[in-house]
């Protein structure tokens, strides 16, 4: 499938035996928030993004770094607590979801703050907007350094469509590359629905992937929505 190999204008951070974050922008102030371990101002710290925004890839980054183990919030429970802590620091996703055991979070914590350990939270919304009824917890939490990862910019989205190509063994022109840029939903999920479509439809079909080619699998897609619109 031809066409001319692209060259990206951003930021490229090692995500240890994962492939590379793409840094923008949209990103930065997460990427720094990880990149200050372990010189957090306190025991814990919170990352916040919409799904597929990249904040569970970039909190595997840091799961890696400080060794830590990595907990579901839905799964997290007081008697879990020691185990999930021993090697003194723990990512916890999606915190802020209601049926959060909200004394195991706090016990979690105080252990973090008692031990010298760390903790790294991940939800799609910000702390203060979390469902919290332990007025302790809720104090604690409003106490951590929190960073948002931002919608998508297009320095962003151009990255990770060459990468999510690349990754794929496609090796598409930079005109497509805009071609696709302008015309796509501006999400991350999107994103990697569009790569999907084109790569199994040009093998379904065994031809390149040219622009005309291109424009009818985004005609043909989005308009019954297969791929997820956002504002």
């Amino acid at each position: 499938m031809a066409g001319r190999q692209l060259t990206l204008d951003l930021a490229l951070r090692p995500a240890l035996a994962r492939e590379d974050f793409l840094v923008s922008p949209a990103n930065a102030a997460a990427v720094a928030l990880v990149d200050q371990w372990p010189n957090w101002p306190t025991h814990g710290a919170v990352i916040v993004g919409q799904p597929g925004s990249g904040k569970s890839h970039l909190a595997s980054v840091w799961q890696q770094r400080s060794h830590a183990k990595l907990r579901p919030a839905a799964a997290l429970s007081a008697a879990s607590v020691p185990e999930d802590f021993a090697s003194g620091s723990l990512v916890v996703e999606d915190a802020g979801e209601a049926g959060l055991d909200e004394r195991a979070l706090f016990h979690l914590l105080n252990l973090a703050r008692q031990e010298g350990g760390y903790v790294l939270l991940t939800s799609s919304r910000p702390v203060a907007a979390w469902p919290i009824a332990l007025p302790d917890l809720r104090s604690r939490l409003q106490a951590l350094p929190e960073a948002a990862i931002l919608p998508p910019d297009d320095a962003l989205l151009r990255g990770v469509l060459v990468k999510h190509f690349a990754d794929r063994q496609i090796t598409v022109s930079e005109a497509i590359i805009s071609y696709i840029l302008t015309r796509m939903p501006r999400s991350m999920a999107a994103l990697r629905q569009i790569v999907q479509e084109i790569d199994a439809r040009a093998l379904a079909e065994k031809v390149e992937i040219t622009r005309p080619f291109v424009a009818r699998v985004l005609a043909e897609a989005v308009s019954p929505g297969l791929f997820p619109q956002e504002d």
